[in-house]
């Protein structure tokens, strides 16, 4: 990476807005990397970019938050439904993993499908070649656990698995995508409903109402602000002892947790990291928004039509982070 680089502020509101390169204090020019990283305390939250995905890229980004994954160390990520192909693939997150040797994480599903059961779980990592890399851990083969949800409106605890606590530091390493009830899945998702025990699932799907039905009928807008506040009950856990980082690839309008998904429409952005989760799903969405590729209106659509952006504004108002970032480019 090149100690020059340039610092994007990311002021994308629509469509039709492109990358400028400005300075953090007029708007306009470059900023070299190692001065804005000394600079002083600023409001914006640094969001870093590479568009190239690679396994270097995923490493490098990595090193670039300057929060050393240590201790027993927890990688959360989705190991795909049996039957679709969008998830993360290990060849592209394997020597990551090892890197800071981590154990890949998830938790069943409340869906039913083939990773509702540890065992179907267990097995799917194996078959789509995760356990091949690093120790795999479902966090609810074993019972649960509450972590309490502090400012929340709907729910007052958050329920993941009891190993979740084993953990000394936890990587959010989600893949940025949409989601047919979320309208995109990315790094808030990713560790509310990701590690959120089949109880904790049915909690958020239901905004607090049931422990036991994911499927009762909730407002629109409760279960993405349930999303967002159980959350902030794992980033309140983790305190200082989390990163994370979205790929932003293979990009249908449906989860990894669909055994069908839509093809992608559009083209691959890249891989961002962040020490805000908040910021960085913004930041996700905004480089959705200001793609030239057309075929990006299929994912803004299933975006807008489930009012998407509503877990971030929430994630913001209750002060798990902040939707004002500066965007941080690592391209060569």
């Amino acid at each position: 990476m090149k100690k020059d680089k340039l610092i994007l502020m990311a002021a994308l509101v629509s469509a039709s807005l492109l990358f400028s390169a400005c300075s953090e204090n007029s708007g306009t020019g470059t900023v070299n990397k190692t001065a804005a990283k000394t600079a002083g305390k600023s409001e914006k939250a640094r969001v870093y970019y590479t568009s190239e995905i690679s396994s270097q890229s995923l490493i490098a980004i990595y090193k670039e938050l300057g929060r050393e994954a240590r201790g027993n160390v927890a990688v959360k990520l989705s190991m795909g439904e049996p039957g679709g192909n969008n998830y993360l693939k290990p060849a592209l997150v394997g020597d990551f993993v090892r890197l800071v040797n981590g154990t890949f994480i998830d938790a069943n599903t409340a869906y039913g499908g083939r990773r509702s059961t540890t065992e179907q779980h267990l097995q799917t990592a194996r078959d789509h070649g995760f356990a091949a890399i690093a120790p795999v851990d479902i966090l609810d083969a074993e019972g649960e656990i509450d972590l309490p949800v502090v400012g929340g409106k709907h729910l007052k605890r958050d329920v993941v698995g009891s190993h979740f606590t084993k953990y000394d530091f936890v990587v959010n390493l989600s893949h940025f995508k949409g989601h047919a009830m979320g309208g995109f899945g990315g790094a808030l998702k990713n560790m509310s409903i990701g590690i959120a025990s089949v109880s904790g699932k049915c909690l958020i799907h239901t905004a607090g109402a049931s422990s036991t039905n994911a499927f009762e009928k909730v407002e629109q807008n409760h279960f993405l602000e349930s999303m967002a506040e159980a959350a902030k009950a794992i980033a309140d856990h983790c305190g200082e002892n989390i990163i994370y980082i979205s790929v932003v690839n293979n990009l249908s309008v449906d989860c990894d947790c669909d055994a069908s998904p839509e093809d992608p429409k559009m083209g691959d952005i890249g891989i961002l990291a962040s020490l805000d989760p908040v910021a960085l799903d913004k930041a996700c969405v905004d480089l959705v928004y200001a793609s030239k590729d057309h075929g990006k209106i299929h994912l803004i659509e299933r975006m807008e039509s489930r009012n998407g952006i509503r877990i971030v504004e929430h994630a913001e108002q209750i002060g798990m982070g902040t939707t004002n970032y500066e965007l941080v480019n690592l391209n060569r």
